[in-house]
């Protein structure tokens, strides 16, 4: 979790949404991303996509049974969805979203009976570190105006 937490730092760097995340296999990075929606002008650009895009580059598939993912912020409807066609097996994340969260907040997509695959999921790791470096960015953005 500790490396999201760069990557989410390097989003901050970069004057996006400080969020991160990494993909791991038997204790093995395989994948890493920050968000950068802006700066890439792509609404899908969100860290859990760019990492589980470098993490199936990394294996040659598009599936990563074995994977678990490292988020800095609970994952939105878009990645959850990415989530359960990469068919990774544990999501673990920081900070909840109340109002965009799809993995217990808004929704609990990854564990639902609707989908036809469910996942691990565990909240709340380093949960307040990912906090703290999405309020210390906000609050930067409303100073500066």
């Amino acid at each position: 979790m500790g490396e999201a937490l760069r990557q989410a730092q390097a989003a901050a760097d970069h004057n996006e949404v400080p969020v991160g995340a990494i993909v791991v296999i038997d204790n093995e990075v395989i994948g890493a991303g920050y968000n950068c929606p802006v700066s890439s002008n792509d609404p899908t650009a969100h860290a859990e996509i760019q990492a589980l895009r470098d993490a199936c580059n990394t294996v040659g598939n598009y599936r990563l049974p074995e994977a678990t993912l490292y988020a800095t912020l609970e994952p939105c409807l878009m990645c959850a969805g990415a989530i359960l066609q990469a068919r990774l097996c544990r999501v673990v994340f920081g900070a909840r979203d109340e109002k965009a969260g799809a993995v217990g907040s808004i929704a609990n997509l990854l564990q639902s009976p609707l989908v036809n695959h469910q996942c691990e999921v565990r909240a709340g790791v380093l949960g307040d570190e990912s906090t703290r470096l999405l309020q210390e960015f906000f609050a930067a953005r409303r100073v500066r105006g």
